[in-house]
């Protein structure tokens, strides 16, 4: 026990830190989590519209990207009329092919117009006529209907709003690319250039490709057809064999086919941003760009050039 009228040691106040150094400590040693970040912005790849689909029966939301400088020229550009086109769909990654096209002058300039769908097999397919597609697929066969929101609606909005010059391309993927043939053999005047990636056509025991394949496609005349295909093989490349036989048959200058068959390096979920740089590369090529004589630092052993003394 401490003895009555002793003096309490001084040594806990001798080895205290002054409140205002600890203060200085805690707040320096204070989580980055803590600290004042900017503030950041979204990165915009384009604009988003919600159009009346009276065809339709709602609204769609229809995506546009245009070209740098657009806005500061008078040039009129083709359009790629790309569907599954909403933002949660394959509007973005075909978007950025298009932005590389302006970054490395290698391809384009071009417009990409997304548009969405919804119930992709109740609205790009054709109507079965298969019973077993019939049974399996109840809701599907609204091609035709689709086919018509894109003649009446999308067409006209891109084509009042937008600088284009009557090139249009139309581009889709499996079910989508589906659309894209049966458009082709359908209503070919609808577009000039078609581009199905690994289109689905199995669909309905490839009933289209069996019966006036050949007819179809010659009214088709003057079109650009680029195809693509992974490792998917069965019915479905089997149909797209159909196709390539086809067109291989018709008379000279009517459709002109590119054919791209990445069966040995894709699969059915990786082939389409590939197949559709491609396709763009195809359909746009860039004016050959002359970048002069080999620079000294790309040659074995080369030095800079001498300077020239003035």
């Amino acid at each position: 026990m401490r003895a009555a009228g002793a003096v309490r040691s001084p040594r806990f106040r001798e080895n205290a830190m002054p409140r205002w150094i600890a203060f200085l400590i805690a707040m320096t040693a204070a989580p980055a989590a803590a600290q004042v970040v900017p503030a950041g912005r979204p990165v915009e790849i384009g604009t988003s519209y919600q159009i009346a689909a009276p065809t339709l029966g709602d609204e769609r939301q229809v995506n546009v990207w245009l070209p740098p400088g657009y806005d500061r020229s008078q040039g009129r550009y083709p359009v790629v009329y790309l569907l599954d086109g909403a933002v949660d769909q394959d509007f973005g990654h075909v978007a950025g092919l298009a932005s590389l096209a302006s970054l490395s002058w290698t391809f384009g300039p071009f417009i990409v117009v997304g548009i969405q769908t919804k119930q992709r097999r109740a609205e790009l397919t054709g109507q079965p006529v298969d019973p077993r597609y019939r049974s399996a697929f109840p809701e599907s066969g609204g091609a035709t209907r689709f086919r018509r929101f894109l003649r009446q609606d999308v067409i006209p909005f891109v084509e009042a709003r937008f600088r284009t010059d009557g090139r249009r391309a139309i581009m889709g993927e499996s079910l989508a690319g589906l659309f894209v043939i049966d458009t082709l053999l359908n209503e070919p005047a609808l577009f000039t250039d078609y581009v199905a990636i690994s289109p689905s056509l199995w669909w309905d025991d490839r009933r289209a490709l069996r019966t006036g394949l050949s007819e179809r496609l010659s009214r088709a005349a003057g079109k650009r057809l680029f195809v693509a295909v992974a490792d998917e093989g069965g019915t479905m490349q089997d149909g797209v064999d159909r196709l390539r036989a086809a067109v291989a048959a018709l008379p000279p200058g009517r459709v002109t086919l590119r054919y791209a068959d990445h069966g040995r390096s894709a699969t059915h979920g990786t082939v389409y941003h590939r197949a559709a740089e491609e396709a763009l590369r195809w359909l746009y090529p860039a004016e050959p760009d002359d970048a002069g004589p080999t620079p000294w630092f790309m040659i074995e052993g080369a030095s800079p050039p001498a300077v020239t003394a003035r």
